[in-house]
């Protein structure tokens, strides 16, 4: 018996050292072209994760372990290279400003599609949603996997859809040297800056702040991701000892 609650006494410490089970991430990339991934945690104490930055070729997919009650986001780099004098890396899309392949704390520059994650959070679940909040850049799915059945809305959630060809001409980001390409396109907040479409200042609350016309763009082509700041009654999902599968340019 002795050596039983020994044996037990250990396992609860290694579990409170590393903080309990890890989740599963599996990115996938299902575009045509590279793209380079890039992670930001979203709170101080939350524990480093293997990675923050790196490439992913077409029809490629890396698994990476992500640390219990971790929060935070991932999104694609698009069009990215390295200056063989300088050596600094840059992306036309999602650029995090670090200078590498490696974001290393440093978030994706609007516009980019969002996967958004807080893992073990209220009620012990995991909250997930893809967001346009930020403007897109490619198509994106979460998918979960293994997760308590009948707990929250365990479901997939995403923007499978190509918005950058339709995206409103005020929202439009194109490449000057590709003949007018779209390659992604901005949210109405940072088009135009305004409180309204950024919801601030007196339009700081869901009562005042409402969907716009832009809003109404991604949502009527995305149903189920974030169109603005406080669309989450259709846009938020739950769920319970999943992992998950997070799929650029779902097919």
């Amino acid at each position: 018996m002795g050596f039983v609650r020994i044996a037990s006494f250990l396992f609860v410490i290694i579990f409170l050292i590393n903080g309990g089970s890890s989740t599963t991430f599996t990115v996938v990339n299902q575009c045509n072209n590279t793209v380079w991934p890039g992670l930001l945690s979203g709170a101080s104490k939350t524990a480093p994760l293997p990675t923050t930055g790196f490439s992913l070729n077409s029809s490629e997919s890396r698994v990476i372990s992500i640390p219990a009650f971790w929060s935070g986001r991932i999104w694609a780099r698009t069009l990215c290279n390295q200056n063989a004098t300088t050596g600094k890396f840059t992306c036309v899309t999602g650029d995090c400003g670090s200078s590498q392949i490696e974001c290393s704390g440093a978030g994706g520059i609007p516009p980019a599609t969002l996967a958004e994650f807080t893992l073990n959070g209220a009620g012990n679940l995991d909250f997930y949603d893809v967001s346009l909040v930020d403007g897109y850049n490619v198509p994106m799915t979460i998918v979960p996997h293994g997760g308590a059945s009948g707990v929250g809305k365990c479901m997939a959630t995403g923007c499978a859809a190509d918005l950058n060809g339709a995206c409103p001409a005020q929202l439009k980001v194109t490449l000057e040297d590709a003949d007018g390409v779209a390659v992604a396109c901005k949210s109405a907040c940072e088009a135009f800056g305004t409180p309204e479409y950024c919801c601030t200042g007196a339009f700081g609350t869901p009562d005042t702040c409402k969907a716009s016309e832009y809003a109404g763009f991604f949502k009527k082509a995305c149903h189920t991701a974030y169109s603005y700041a406080y669309d989450d009654g259709t846009s938020t999902f739950t769920c319970s000892g999943a992992d998950y599968v997070i799929t650029f340019c779902p097919l």
